[in-house]
Parts: structure tokens; C-alpha cells; sequence
């Protein structure tokens, strides 16, 4: 290199060689004493803050993870309330479909039984009425026909064997 060849080659060298070092040695105290211990605290600084947001963003991490855990779990909880409310609904449902069902059913055989007496009640009426008129109409017909009056006593019994017989 001639910067350092040229030293031995001339008589001030010994003078260069002193600003030389007073020259390095200053830039070394100013960079090496003042600027890089400010620059390895800022990029410490920053590692540290790297490293507490990487911390940060884990402990965030864990708790969605936490609390998504927990909302599936009330989530599952409320579904499983839910179809037990349905269940119980549709039971109550069905309880209360079959008691009325039940009251209807026996409302209707109260009518029905009330309807087959009428109805038995209006069978023998219009049978006692039907021997009657028949009862009737038997001794009209024997007496246009044959001349001989026939008692209503008689004519009914007749009718009444005829009708039940």
C-alpha cells in the first residue's frame, strides 16, 4: 500500500504516524465509547421488544385458544339445553295431545252412549208404535177381509209374534 510505504520514506513520519493514531484513536473513542454502545442498546432494545411482542402474541395465542375452547363448550351446553327443551316440549306436547284426546274419547262415549239410548229408546218407540198401527191395520184388514172383528189384544200378540219371531 503507498499510504504506509511513504511513511518510511519520509522524515515526518514519525509525525504522521502520531496523527495517524491521535486520529484513530479519536474515532475509535467517538464510535467504539459514544455511538456503539447507543446503537447495541437500541438494537437490544429492539430485540427485546421482538422478543416480549412474540411472548405477547403466544399469551394472546393461548387465550383465543382458551376462549374458544369455552365457546364451544357453552356453545354444546346451549345446544344441549335446547334439543332438552325440545324434548321436554314435544313431551308435554304429546302428554297434553293425549289428555285431551282422552277427554275427547270420553266425551264422545258419553255421546255415543247417550246417542245409543236415544236411539235404542226411539227403536222401541217406533216398534211399539209400528205393532201398534200394524196391530191396526191387521184387524182393519181381517175385519174388511174375512168380516170378524179381531180384539186389539189379539191383533197385537199377532203382530208381536210376526215382528219377533
Amino acid at each position: 500500500m503507498p499510504q504506509i510505504s511513504q511513511f518510511a520514506e519520509n522524515w515526518y513520519a514519525a509525525s504522521q504516524i502520531f496523527w495517524v493514531l491521535l486520529t484513530f484513536g479519536f474515532v475509535f473513542l467517538v464510535i467504539g465509547r459514544g455511538m456503539l454502545p447507543k446503537i447495541e442498546a437500541t438494537v437490544d432494545a429492539r430485540d427485546r421488544k421482538v422478543a416480549d411482542d412474540l411472548a405477547a402474541a403466544k399469551a394472546a395465542h393461548a387465550a383465543a385458544d382458551t376462549l374458544e375452547e369455552s365457546y364451544r363448550q357453552q356453545s354444546d351446553a346451549s345446544r344441549a339445553a335446547a334439543q332438552k327443551a325440545v324434548t321436554d316440549a314435544k313431551d308435554k306436547a304429546a302428554r297434553d295431545a293425549e289428555k285431551r284426546l282422552e277427554k275427547v274419547d270420553a266425551e264422545l262415549g258419553e255421546k255415543m252412549g247417550a246417542a245409543e239410548a236415544d236411539i235404542s229408546a226411539a227403536r222401541k218407540s217406533a216398534m211399539a208404535e209400528i205393532e201398534s198401527v200394524a196391530a191396526e191395520a191387521a184387524s182393519d184388514l181381517v175385519a174388511k177381509l174375512s168380516g170378524v172383528k179381531v180384539g186389539a189384544a189379539d191383533a197385537r200378540s199377532a203382530v208381536k209374534a210376526v215382528l219377533h219371531g
